[in-house]
C-alpha cells in the first residue's frame, strides 16, 4: 500500500486539489513549492538552500519526463549533483575567500569571461537542441513521445548548467542569466500547460532580480569593512 502511494505521488495524474480549474497534482506542487524555497535561499546567500534544491530536483526529473520536457529532465540529474557540489563548496572556502558568515565571498566575473560563457552557453543550446528533437527516433522505448519544444528546452538546459557553475562560485552575473533563463521558461511552461510551474518561474524571475541586488548589496558592504 506505501509502494502505491509513492507511485501515486511521483504521478502527474495524482490531482492533490484543483485551483480555478487548473488540476494541481502531488508532484508539481510539491516540486515548486521546494524549487521556490531554494532559490529564496540562494538570493540570501543561504547555504540551505542546496540541500533543499535536492528535494526540489528529484520531484522535478519525474514531472519533466511525464510532460515530455527531456532536456529539463536531464538538467534535474546535473543539479542533483551541483547541488551537492554547492553545498560543499560554500562550506569549505579556502581563507582567502571567507567572508564574515565562514563562507565564500561573491565577486565578479571578468567581461570577456562572462562573453565567453554566454557564446559557448548559446552554441551548446543548438547542440542539444538537434540531440532532443531526435530522442524518440533514437531511443523510443524510452522516450515515446517527441520533446516538446527542443530547442527552448536546451536553452534552459544548457544555460542552466553554465548559470550553475556561476553560482557554486559566487559570481555576480549568474543573476542576470538566471533572469534570462527564467523568463523563458516561464512562458515555455506556460505553453506547454504547466501552469504552476510558469508562475513559479515568474517568480524566479522576481526572484533572481533580488539576489543581483542582494550579491551587489553584499560586495559593496565588502569594501565598507575594509576601510
Amino acid at each position: 500500500m506505501h509502494q502505491a502511494l509513492a507511485v501515486d505521488f511521483f504521478s502527474i495524474n495524482k490531482i492533490f486539489f484543483t485551483a480555478l480549474g487548473y488540476p494541481m497534482s502531488y508532484l508539481e506542487f510539491f516540486g515548486v513549492m521546494f524549487g521556490l524555497i531554494a532559490v529564496a535561499l540562494s538570493a540570501k546567500a543561504n547555504i540551505w538552500s542546496w540541500p533543499i534544491g535536492v528535494i526540489n530536483v528529484v520531484l522535478a526529473f519525474f514531472f519533466y519526463y511525464q510532460i515530455q520536457l527531456y532536456p529539463d529532465m536531464v538538467l534535474q540529474i546535473f543539479f542533483c549533483i551541483t547541488n551537492l557540489i554547492g553545498w560543499w563548496r560554500w562550506a569549505h572556502p579556502q581563507p582567502e575567500e571567507e567572508d564574515k558568515k565562514k563562507e565564500l565571498k561573491v565577486s565578479y566575473m571578468k567581461l570577456n569571461q562572462f562573453t565567453a560563457i554566454a557564446l559557448i552557453g548559446l552554441a551548446g543550446t543548438f547542440l542539444f537542441g538537434y540531440l532532443a528533437s531526435n530522442l524518440h527516433e533514437w531511443v523510443p522505448v524510452l522516450f515515446s513521445l517527441p520533446s516538446s519544444f527542443p530547442y527552448a528546452d536546451s536553452f534552459i538546459l544548457v544555460m542552466s548548467i553554465v548559470t550553475t557553475f556561476l553560482m557554486i562560485q559566487k559570481k555576480i552575473e549568474c543573476w542576470i542569466l538566471w533572469i534570462i533563463i527564467d523568463l523563458v521558461a516561464t512562458v515555455l511552461y506556460f505553453v506547454k500547460g504547466a501552469k504552476f510551474y510558469s508562475v513559479e518561474y515568474f517568480v524566479l524571475t522576481v526572484l533572481a532580480a533580488w539576489g543581483l541586488w542582494h550579491w551587489i548589496k553584499e560586495f559593496r558592504s565588502y569594501r565598507i569593512h575594509a576601510h
